[in-house]
């Protein structure tokens, strides 16, 4: 069956959308977006993937109906759905754009109008396919993130910290998780030589995650803390090992 759909609203971009442009359009054309809740927008404002599929359709003298899907994978895991509702009330009219936050106030919305609300002509299952997104390897928290990583990058002493270029993909970061190391032993040098090995772990709007390892020592002339970071663990063991050679 061959159904009329408005392909001129859905007309897509000659390059694929990111996450943020998809939902700006979904938004820009419906009527109602400002009755959206608050925390709907903030969650979806660092959206890693999306996804939409018709759902349902029913057309008849003219008129038409049809409910699309928009589904965002969101950076801690979940996913989170908006529905939009596509109609002309009366014939001739001006397709409109509804969106909603769950399928029940679709359902209420659909209700009003002059099309039989439980007749479709088709209604698609649920099945949602996602791009393929690595799964986060950690626990994050938005916390200002960004400012986490440029204060742990100041404070580091070592000449061979990470670069401008770590530092500048760190400016996207919007949440983190700090973990304490362990593994791989090295020696510990005299007994008041203390080191600690930590990873920062950082989500990156993009979703990528990067990690800059902290050494934390006391192998200094006089005993004093000192911080050095570096852009993985196998650096940062190797520098601790060196640092704890010196003191013999």
């Amino acid at each position: 069956m061959s159904v009329p759909y408005d392909t001129a609203a859905y007309e897509q971009p000659e390059s694929p959308e990111s996450p943020e442009e998809h939902l700006a359009r979904l938004l820009g054309r419906a009527l109602n977006s400002f009755e959206l809740p608050d925390e709907t927008i903030r969650r979806l404002d660092c959206a890693l993937a999306h996804d939409s599929s018709l759902h349902s359709a029913h057309h008849s003298a003219g008129l038409h109906r049809e409910t699309y899907r928009h589904t965002w994978l969101l950076a801690d895991g979940s996913a989170l759905t908006l529905w939009e509702l596509v109609h002309n009330t009366v014939l001739g009219r001006d397709t409109q754009h509804e969106v909603y936050v769950d399928e029940e106030e679709l359902r209420t919305a659909t209700v009003r109008l002059p099309l039989p609300p439980d007749t479709p002509d088709f209604e698609l299952p649920v099945l949602v396919q996602l791009s393929p997104i690595p799964e986060p390897r950690h626990t994050y928290v938005a916390d200002d993130s960004a400012d986490h990583a440029r204060r742990l990058l100041r404070r580091a002493e070592n000449a061979d910290r990470p670069d401008a270029e770590t530092a500048a993909l760190l400016e996207s970061a919007f949440a983190h998780q700090i973990t304490q190391a362990f593994g791989r032993p090295f020696r510990a040098g005299r007994a008041a030589l203390c080191f600690s090995l930590y990873e920062h772990a950082f989500l990156l709007c993009d979703g990528a995650e990067i990690s800059l390892w902290e050494v934390e020592h006391t192998a200094t002339p006089d005993g004093r803390h000192m911080c050095e970071v570096y852009d993985s663990e196998d650096a940062a063991r190797d520098a601790m090992e060196r640092r704890a050679a010196q003191v013999f």
